[in-house]
């Protein structure tokens, strides 16, 4: 694979600003959200000037227990034709859980997930990075995650769990340096061990990203300047191997191209910092993202079953208020709650910003006290539809003039599928003069 070189996350709120910036050599764009027939503008000027343009998926929930669905890795495969992309990335991650033979409905997180890291859930993303890589028209790395709780019973460090991945499928991996600070502050491990423990020769390239400190846990939030000790984390490891790329994430409260600019200057600081304190060893070359040779080993049905039921227990706690699963930290399960609760309502204010404008400052309370009581089960856009068919079924808003213009919305945007008991009883509402 070719050096990609110096990168950022593009986002639609800096496009503009990351088409002027000097040395910006690729871009990395969140694979769900562009359509391969109506590509952004702002990419399409950057690919015709030579700069690569990655897709980032974050739903196929390759550490789920359910193999990955058809219609998602056709997707995440046309956009990588769409864009001519060297590769396509994705997350050691479940973003759901649940269905036949869990006892729950299939539940959806909203946010990615860890895996825990025994033999069944390496059986079952092997299995699953390996039917990715089948359907895919280009190589795929996955990305190592952040994590505010960890799994009780947990059978390997995150570095040999890499390791054995990629020994058994080939696959290249995205290693996010934020990330391993995250689970330094949340879980106690050691970025350096997992370093050490790495194959660094088959990293694709590397994020960096920052985030804030509350009570003792990190959040990686892609909203904040990246701290100096995620800056360490990358010398660290550009002293081991020579990353082909390097990309500056930020998803929110985007600064001045200016403070942009000075970030990704220190980032290439790091990276020549750690290059430097190498010199003299042999340097080790990243291999090509290739599929193994051979048919996947088998999974058993076993492994997928035992995984599903935990992944669903856990997941049921955090967005249904179910029993927190045993061996699990209470508290960290508490905060990985109201962080997805959080992350939803955000979310769903910018699918549906006619919410939070209709609402006005009720928004994130109504939202907050609907998602505690009701799990997302059909995506964001479905999410909206639900949170605003509860509100008027419970007969908000109070202001007259909002409630109307929150009928009309609901009105305008329900999907025509078979009315729920809340969908007749909104219906109901409208109906009224």
């Amino acid at each position: 694979m070719e050096r990609l070189g110096t990168g950022i996350g593009w986002r639609p709120e800096i496009a503009e600003a990351v088409e002027r910036m000097p040395g910006i050599d690729w871009v990395e764009a969140v694979a769900e959200n562009l359509c391969p027939g109506h590509l952004p503008e702002s990419l399409l000027r950057l690919r015709e000037r030579g700069v690569t343009v990655v897709p980032h998926g974050v739903s196929l929930g390759l550490g789920g227990a359910d193999r990955p669905e058809e219609a998602r890795l056709t997707a995440l495969a046309e956009r990588a034709d769409a864009l001519g992309s060297p590769l396509v990335t994705e997350h050691i991650a479940f973003v759901r859980a649940g269905g036949p033979g869990t006892g729950s409905p299939v539940l959806e997180a909203g946010h990615l997930l860890p895996v825990p890291r025994t033999r069944d859930a390496l059986d079952v993303l092997c299995a699953n990075v390996r039917a990715a890589q089948a359907a895919l028209p280009v190589p795929l790395a996955v990305e190592n995650i952040a994590a505010l709780l960890a799994w009780p019973g947990e059978e390997m460090t995150e570095g040999q769990f890499l390791y054995d991945l990629v020994d058994r499928t080939g696959v290249r991996l995205l290693i996010d340096v934020a990330n391993l600070h995250t689970n330094h502050v949340n879980r106690g491990e050691d970025p350096a061990r997992a370093l050490d423990e790495l194959p660094v020769e088959a990293i694709a390239y590397v994020h960096v990203a920052g985030g804030y400190e509350r009570d003792g846990v990190w959040h990686d939030s892609h909203a904040h300047p990246v701290p100096p000790r995620v800056l360490d984390i990358l010398t660290d490891l550009a002293g081991r191997v020579r990353p082909p790329g390097v990309l500056l994430e930020r998803d929110e409260n985007f600064p001045s191209a200016a403070e942009l600019e000075a970030e990704l200057r220190a980032i290439g600081e790091a990276v020549e910092k750690g290059a430097a304190g190498a010199a003299g060893s042999t340097a080790v070359t990243p291999l090509s993202p290739s599929r193994p040779d051979g048919a996947p080993a088998p999974v058993s049905e076993a492994a997928r079953e035992r995984l599903g039921r935990a992944q669903t227990a856990l997941l049921s706690a955090l967005v249904a208020g179910t029993e927190v699963p045993e061996g699990f930290d209470m508290v960290r399960v508490g905060v990985q709650a109201r962080a997805l609760a959080a992350k939803r309502a955000s979310v769903v204010a910018k699918v549906a910003p006619e919410l939070p404008e209709i609402l006005g400052g009720d928004y994130r309370a109504a939202f907050l006290a609907y998602a505690e009581a009701r799990a997302m089960s059909g995506g964001y856009r479905r999410d909206a539809l639900d949170f605003a068919a509860q509100v008027l079924g419970d007969g908000g808003p109070e202001d007259a003039r909002a409630r109307r213009r929150l009928r009309r919305w609901w009105r305008d945007r329900a999907a025509p599928t078979p009315p729920s008991r809340l969908t007749r009883a909104t219906r109901r509402l409208l109906s009224r003069p």
